[in-house]
């Protein structure tokens, strides 16, 4: 077994813990403001060890991942002199402007866009709350994108169930390595 089945395995460990609800939604709520790690990381392997409860840690991803990106928002609101070295050291910078240009044009759309796709939540929870966005779509649209992503990511793993777990276990070490190979080349290509 390889680096990213050791790793694979460990993660289907913790996921099965009485307490992995808890981190599931501590790891969603501080991704959305400040952590890099994305919850789809537990979100799936969670639901690969309890397909029955797919829509529980679904619910719990959701909800943690929204409040955290009232906590970015505030964060936005309040505080973006302090934050913004934090968002240049990172690399952040550029995506924050787009996200600052897209709130002026587009405002609802972008934050349920961000909330649905891998691009990072938190860029756009900051922004939100720096570009004095009104909270009530922020929150319409973190929930309705947040929502659909993870309940997506919750559904495709409980509909591939214990077929899927064995095919990621057969294959981890391959995607894993793969995955490393194409951020590598990104960064070289957008560096």
């Amino acid at each position: 077994m390889g680096l990213f089945g050791r790793l694979y395995a460990r993660t289907m460990q913790w996921a099965r813990h009485k307490h992995a609800s808890y981190w599931l939604a501590l790891v969603s709520f501080t991704e959305s403001s400040c952590f890099l790690i994305p919850p789809d990381v537990m979100l799936a392997p969670m639901t690969l060890a309890r397909p029955e409860r797919a829509w529980f840690y679904a619910s719990i991803t959701t909800i943690a991942s929204v409040l955290g990106g009232l906590l970015g928002y505030a964060i936005g609101l309040l505080a973006f002199q302090m934050v913004e070295p934090w968002l240049i050291s990172l690399g952040y910078m550029p995506a924050y402007q787009q996200a600052a240009n897209w709130f002026d044009e587009w405002g609802f759309w972008a934050i349920f866009i961000a909330g649905f796709t891998p691009i990072p939540y938190k860029v756009f929870t900051i922004a939100a709350g720096a570009a004095n966005m009104l909270l009530l779509p922020f929150i319409i649209g973190s929930l309705i994108g947040r929502g659909m992503r993870f309940f997506l990511v919750a559904a495709l793993i409980r509909w591939g169930g214990p077929e899927l777990e064995a095919r990621l276990h057969q294959w981890i070490d391959y995607i894993g390595w793969f995955t490393v190979l194409i951020l590598v080349m990104g960064y070289l290509i957008f560096k």
